[in-house]
This record gives C-alpha cells, sequence and structure tokens, in this order.
C-alpha cells in the first residue's frame, strides 16, 4: 500500500536520525549524567524543543498543508507558493516577536513555569536562564524548516524534509565528541557549548531544505506580511491545530514542569522520553504525516471508502509496529536502559528510575502514536477547533492526574499520567469520527489486532527470558561492544518470534507485510 511505503521512507529516516540520537544521549548522559547541570539544560532544552515538535512534527502542517493542497489543486503552483509564501513570512514575523518576549522576560516566564524548589539555587537557575536564551532561537530555523518540509511532503518529496533533521544529531554528536576530550574548568562551559550547537544545528536544517526546495522550483520567498483572507483561515485553522497536534509534547513539558520540584526527575523523564519516542518517531509522527495529503484527497473527493480504508490500515501498520514495543519496553526495559546510558555519571540508581519511568511511558505508546492516526481524520476535513476541544481536556486531565500521583510516585507518577491521557485522547477522537461515519474499524483490523497483541506477548516472555541468561554478560562493567550485540539479538530473536507467530497464524503473512510497502499499481 503507498501509504505504508512513503510512511516506511520517512520512517527510515526518521530511524537514522533517532539512532544517531540515541548515540548523543549516551554522550549527553556520560558528560552530564543526572544532576543539577544536566537539569539545567534539560530544562532550558525542553523549551525551544517543544515548539519544535509542535511544528516540526505536524501540528503546523495540519493547517498549512490542506490548504497549501487545496491552493495547488484550484489555482496551480503559482497560487500555492504566494499562499506558502505569505504563511512563511508571517510565521517569521510571530515567531521574532515570540522570541524578543521570551529573550527579555525569560528569568520571569522560568520563575512561573518551574517549581520553587528548582529556584532555589541560585546559580542552576540562572544557567537555566542562560542555556534557554541561547537556544530559543532554535524554533524560529526549525518552524521554518517545518514549513518548507510541509511543503515538499505536498509533492511527495517525503524523504529528503525527513533526512534533514538529522543534522542536529550529527552536528551535536561532533560537538559531544569534541566535549569529551576538553576538560573545563567549570562544567557549566559544557552545558553553554551544547547549547550554542542546538542553535547552529537549527541553522544548518534550514539551510539545508532551503537550499533543496529552491532546486525543486517550489520554494516561497519572503515578503511583506498581510492578514488577508488566506491568512485568516490558516490562523483559523492554524491555532486550534497547534494545540491538537501537540497535545503529547505539551504534555510532556507540563511533565517537566512538574519534575522540577523532585530531585533528579528531570533528567529520568528526560531519558526516558527519548527511548519510547524511537517508535513515536518513526512510526506515528511518519504515518501522521503521510496520511494527511492522502486523506485530504479523499476527503475532498467524497471518497468515505477510501478515507476509512486509508485509516484503517494505517492504524493496521502502526499498530503492528508499535504494541511490540510497547511490550519489549514493559518486560526489558533495564537492560535496555542499561545497555544505552549506564556509563559515566549515569550510574546503576539512574537506569533504575529511568527503566520505571520507560514502563510507565510505555504504557501510552500506542495511544501515542493512534492519535497521529486519528487526527488527520479532523485535519483533513479542515475541523481543527474538535481535536483542540479534545486536547484542552486532555491538557487539564494530565495535569491534575500528575500533580495527584507525583506526591506519590513523583517522577514515575507524572509519566504514568501522562499515558492516561493519551488514552483518553484516542477515545474521544476515534469515538467522535465513529459517530460522524468518519471511521470504523473494518473486518481486517478486528481479526488482526487481537492477534497482534498475543503475538506481541509471546514475543516479551521470549525476550525477558533471554536477558535474563545474558544478564551476566550485560552489566556496566562489561565491553560496551558486547553488550550493544547482546541487545541487538534479543531484539532480533523477539521480532523474528513476534513476525513468525503472525505469519503461521495467518493474522498478518509475510506476503500481507509486503504488501504493506508495495505500490498499488
Amino acid at each position: 500500500m503507498k501509504i505504508a511505503l512513503d510512511a516506511l521512507k520517512v520512517g527510515s529516516m526518521t530511524m537514522l536520525s533517532r539512532i544517531l540520537g540515541f548515540f548523543r544521549d549516551m554522550l549527553l548522559a556520560a558528560v552530564l549524567g543526572v544532576g543539577p547541570i544536566s537539569e539545567a539544560f534539560f530544562v532550558a532544552f525542553r523549551i525551544p524543543n517543544l515548539f519544535r515538535r509542535i511544528f516540526a512534527e505536524g501540528a503546523f502542517n495540519s493547517a498549512f498543508i490542506p490548504l497549501y493542497n487545496q491552493k495547488l489543486e484550484k489555482n496551480g503552483e503559482g497560487a500555492a507558493t504566494k499562499f506558502a509564501s505569505q504563511a512563511m513570512s508571517g510565521l517569521v514575523l510571530v515567531l521574532l516577536l515570540l522570541t524578543a518576549i521570551f529573550e527579555i522576560f525569560m528569568p520571569h516566564i522560568l520563575n512561573i513555569i518551574v517549581d520553587a524548589n528548582f529556584t532555589k539555587n541560585a546559580d542552576n537557575f540562572q544557567l537555566t536562564i542562560e542555556l534557554t536564551r541561547i537556544m530559543f532561537p532554535y524554533l524560529i530555523f526549525l518552524s521554518v524548516m517545518a514549513l518548507i518540509a510541509g511543503i515538499l511532503n505536498s509533492f511527495k518529496k517525503f524523504a529528503i524534509a525527513a533526512l534533514v533533521p538529522i543534522l542536529l544529531n550529527v552536528i551535536l554528536v561532533g560537538c559531544l565528541g569534541i566535549l569529551i576530550f576538553i576538560r573545563f574548568d567549570d562544567p557549566k562551559d559544557i552545558s553553554r557549548a551544547i547549547s550554542y550547537a542546538v542553535t547552529f544545528a537549527g541553522f544548518a536544517q534550514v539551510a539545508a531544505i532551503w537550499y533543496y526546495c529552491k532546486r525543486q522550483g517550489h520554494l516561497p520567498k519572503f515578503t511583506k506580511p498581510t492578514y488577508n483572507d488566506d491568512m485568516k483561515e490558516l490562523v483559523r485553522l492554524g491555532l486550534p491545530g497547534v494545540v491538537a497536534g501537540g497535545i503529547t509534547q505539551i504534555n510532556i513539558i507540563i511533565g517537566t514542569v512538574i519534575a522540577t520540584a523532585y530531585s533528579g526527575a528531570v533528567s529520568y523523564i528526560y531519558y526516558a522520553d527519548r527511548l519510547y519516542q524511537l517508535p513515536l518517531g518513526v512510526v506515528g509522527v511518519a504515518v501522521g504525516i503521510v496520511l494527511l495529503p492522502s486523506l485530504s484527497r479523499a476527503i475532498s473527493a467524497n471518497d468515505k471508502q477510501n478515507a476509512n480504508d486509508l485509516q484503517n490500515r494505517a492504524l493496521e501498520f502502526s499498530m503492528m509496529l508499535t504494541i511490540p514495543a510497547m511490550v519489549a519496553f514493559l518486560f526489558i526495559a533495564d537492560p535496555v536502559v542499561s545497555v544505552l546510558f549506564e556509563r559515566g555519571k549515569f550510574d546503576a540508581n539512574a537506569t533504575e528510575q529511568t527503566a520505571i519511568v520507560l514502563r510507565a511511558f510505555a504504557f501510552g505508546l500506542p495511544a501515542f502514536v493512534a492519535v497521529k492516526v486519528f487526527s488527520p481524520g479532523f485535519f483533513a476535513d479542515h475541523d481543527t477547533k474538535t481535536p483542540m476541544k479534545f486536547g484542552i481536556i486532555t491538557i487539564i486531565a494530565n495535569t491534575v492526574m500528575a500533580v495527584f500521583f507525583a506526591q506519590y510516585w513523583q517522577h514515575v507518577g507524572i509519566a504514568f499520567a501522562t499515558s492516561i491521557a493519551a488514552w483518553l485522547n484516542v477515545l474521544l477522537l476515534s469515538v467522535t469520527l465513529y459517530m460522524r461515519g468518519k471511521f470504523s474499524l473494518d473486518k481486517k483490523l478486528v481479526k488482526t489486532l487481537p492477534m497482534i497483541c498475543i503475538a506481541s506477548l509471546l514475543m516479551g516472555a521470549v525476550v525477558y527470558v533471554s536477558q535474563g541468561y545474558l544478564a551476566p554478560w550485560m552489566g556496566a562493567k562489561i565491553n560496551d561492544l558486547l553488550r550493544a550485540l547482546l541487545m541487538l539479538l534479543i531484539v532480533i530473536e523477539g521480532a523474528i518470534v513476534y513476525l513468525l507467530f503472525l505469519h503461521l497464524t495467518k493474522a498478518l503473512t509475510f506476503g500481507e507485510m509486503k504488501g504493506f510497502i508495495k505500490r498499488k499499481k
């Protein structure tokens, strides 16, 4: 199915980026570990990174892409490029004003959003302010990159738009590699150097995609910002879309803010977040990016059968990859965290705490991905207000639960609240689409989903037993290469068991799996 092929293209590029991201986080864990300086950096990075994920992972494009494609189909590429130019100019103006406000009032803004306990250490709070100011311009570069990526996606140029974000991790890995061999008198200088590298990486990404889009002949130009009817429509759809599309990230940053009240919690949540973001980024974001243009065309053509089939196959494809990932994290979180992060300043206690948080996030992993499948059903129909309303409900529920659970389970309770909130969002989105006649489970999906769950549990049992036998050779004091190879062996073993079970039970045969990535003639 073409949507799966395009999703795999995006997903493979995202996978490469996330692998480099893991290497980056391994170096971060070794250099910064878990402590006041690492927490200052992670809090600072969360703020511009929230905007990166909202814009770069489709929330802004949930409004921009349908309108851009509409212009493209009805009025031609010239009108579409003019619309994109106006949108880009207006977006940059708004972000420049927002950046100026944050840069000037950063101490007051951080004072509001972090816990009082976090501000008691004056030196670290000042460091957080400084690092946030350094990294905040990053969001301007990444927002422009996201808009240009949306244009390229409309012309089916998915791969390059997914490849460019790799530059962030390439630059940060290079920076961290250099920092390992440089001895700073003040450890805070390490966090400053990494922060400057983040902002430079944002510039490098927008420069690369700008150059490619110009060569393709689709590049918009900066013009005098004009608030005309097109921009009013973009704002009308875009503001609710930002809230709706960025629910998971908004909930995570709320969790980070609450976590500043507890020692080490910010770092534990950050490292666990990096792990579960791999399947979310590779599967959920990729499917969401590819599904929206296809679904927009089906809905515009009033092809309800095709629209429903697109959503069913997208859900089937994403759950086929996400549910086993959830089970794997639940069964073998400790060795996964240990192999990836436990070295240098990241000790055994940090591994244990991060693994517990990872399990709490893993519970919500299918929901995080399913939101990416159901949301385009609203966006493609030019309805961003309904997902926004559900998003607000989800945010309120997450905040209340996170504050309550944190009193008893601290960082684990915060992560668990985020997962429950994601399931609430899925329930609201899916039931509403069903009641509107825009989505229903077909026979194939009803048959496949239970078998995917059974196959995942079988796989989980196998990898759990295997890691128990291999545990003596996977400890922190063992050679890193051997540990990595053994973990890879466990992953391959689990994948074989999982896929073989699906094939033998005819739930999803190898031929059907292959069919996911074949183009329809």
